[in-house]
């Protein structure tokens, strides 16, 4: 396999999924939390988002095509999903919900919606992959594609693991600050699928 594509795959993986800006963003989605808890939440986002870019990798397109639903269909509903999170994070309605929870079994899980999808298998990395697979030369082009997104996801996980660390050191008032901030760069992100949705469904806004 030409190095060059293999650099090329790296980079679009790691540049789509962006594990450093996902580690501030798990933060937030993740307040106040043990270790241990956001351990169990990380291994379980990273295995659902691997899980579901196999897929992708494997049958692609057909698998939307199969019951109905197109590319663009998918950007617009993560991101409408995504929105509705980013006013969570907004107006505080997380803090507010586990507030009023006292047992950890019993708070939202945010594994499954919106860490692992659509924040790391979302419709950009799905996208990525079936395009990364369908330039891959053989077998060997295959194998090679699957390995980068299986280093990007196991970076994903390490800085999920460095969430603590990161939190400590940003204080109560930082995270309180960086949750407002990110909340405002989701809800422009999910803004930002449901227009390119729009556009692949041809009908382009502007110019």
């Amino acid at each position: 396999m030409d190095f060059a594509f293999i650099i090329s795959a790296f980079v679009t993986l790691f540049v789509v999924i962006d594990p450093i800006g996902l580690t501030p963003v798990f933060i937030a989605l993740t307040p106040g939390m043990t270790v241990q808890h956001r351990r169990v939440i990380a291994v379980r986002a990273s295995v659902i988002a691997a899980a579901l870019l196999f897929l992708f990798a494997f049958l692609g397109e057909q698998v939307l095509g199969f019951i109905g639903i197109s590319m663009p269909a998918f950007r617009i509903s993560g991101g409408i999903l995504l929105f509705l999170t980013a006013l969570d994070m907004l107006f505080e309605r997380r803090t507010k919900r586990r507030d009023d929870k006292a047992d950890i079994d019993d708070l939202p899980d945010p594994s499954v919606f919106p860490i692992a999808i659509p924040l790391i298998a979302g419709p950009g990395a799905i996208a990525s992959v079936i395009l990364l697979t369908g330039e891959a030369d053989g077998t060997a082009g295959m194998i090679t594609v699957l390995g980068v997104m299986v280093a990007v996801l196991l970076l994903v996980f390490a800085f999920f693991l460095s969430a603590n660390l990161i939190e400590r050191a940003l204080g109560k008032t930082g995270i309180v600050v960086v949750t407002r901030l990110l909340g405002m760069l989701l809800a422009a992100l999910s803004v930002q699928f449901v227009l390119d949705g729009i556009r692949g469904f041809g009908m382009g806004l502007g110019g």
